[in-house]
């Protein structure tokens, strides 16, 4: 079925059993010489990012992208949007997916790609899938690796937030994440970009106990060190500009969700072979930043391909 990005691309269910799904999006390459990539998004996202997909498509690689469960084209009526309370739940979406990659469509050489929360997903499902030979190489554009707070909301905070997700999962702890990311990024504002703002609104989804448990039981499990076995490149912006209350033109050139530094430092706890690149001036999504910034992001990734 021809998916909304256009007819390049065609787009498909993936049945999770009773009345959840997640959505698989895919541009194809002609021809496809160099195997696959598998995109994974953040929270409060969706894939519509479809200058990614030309890139790597041109490149040889066909390009997938997978719509969570509850997010973007899978968010179906009277579903919470974006919420699940152990992240190893979106496993069964990215094992579905790469059956289709691998199994369906033949592909022998699979990039997995993520973003965010989804990096911090990704890197935790390739550990935990680390001797089954699914992926060559595992790419993270700003993965979420620790709460963007200070010292006290890290330590006591999150034994709170342990608390609170246990009991009272669905409690809203944060209306959304405010408007300075959502107005850097979308057109009607100060970005470039298109996107549904049903499926993506600036300010995001309300953050809610039992998501951000799972998000820092990840984490933890994360800080104490995983063992992903292929090569992972690490893609971050040179500096963060956090908790600003209104837009202003320094969001344009640093990570307004995230803290780099959290990336620097946890990121070697993800592998035996971690590169860490700084992209100078890149946005939380390095892919949406200013074009001679995304340019040079992808070409890190493509550097990167190449040695592989």
């Amino acid at each position: 079925m021809t998916d909304a990005l256009g007819s390049d691309y065609e787009v498909r269910t993936l049945p999770l059993g009773g009345e959840v799904h997640a959505t698989l999006v895919r541009r194809q390459a002609r021809p496809a010489t160099r195997g696959a990539i598998l995109y994974v998004h953040g929270f409060a996202d969706y894939f519509f990012q479809s200058h990614v997909a030309e890139h790597f498509t041109a490149r040889g690689f066909d390009f997938y992208a997978v719509d969570l469960r509850a997010y973007g084209r899978s968010l179906k009526p009277g579903q919470i949007a974006n919420y699940v309370t152990d992240l190893a739940e979106h496993y069964e979406e990215i094992d579905a997916a790469v059956r289709v990659v691998r199994e369906e469509d033949g592909h022998r050489h699979l990039v997995l790609m993520g973003h965010s929360t989804g990096g911090l997903t990704t890197s935790l499902w390739a550990h935990e899938r680390r001797d089954d030979d699914l992926i060559d190489a595992l790419v993270l554009n700003s993965p979420w690796l620790d709460l963007a707070e200070p010292w006290v909301m890290r330590t006591i905070g999150t034994a709170f937030v342990r608390g609170v997700g246990r009991i009272a999962p669905r409690l809203v702890l944060r209306a959304g994440l405010g408007p300075v990311y959502g107005e850097s990024i979308h057109r009607d504002h100060h970005g470039e970009w298109d996107f549904d703002l049903t499926w993506k609104p600036l300010e995001a989804f309300p953050v809610r106990a039992g998501w951000l448990r799972a998000v820092r039981r990840a984490q933890a499990t994360l800080h104490r060190g995983l063992d992903v076995k292929v090569p992972v490149l690490l893609l971050r912006s040179s500096r963060s500009h956090l908790h600003a209350k209104a837009w202003s033109p320094e969001a344009m050139t640093a990570d307004t969700v995230l803290d780099v530094e959290h990336m620097r430092k946890w990121g070697p706890k993800i592998g035996r072979d971690v590169r860490i690149v700084q992209v100078d001036g890149g946005l939380h999504d390095l892919f949406l930043s200013a074009e001679p910034v995304r340019r040079r992001a992808l070409a890190e990734v493509d550097e990167f391909l190449d040695l592989i």
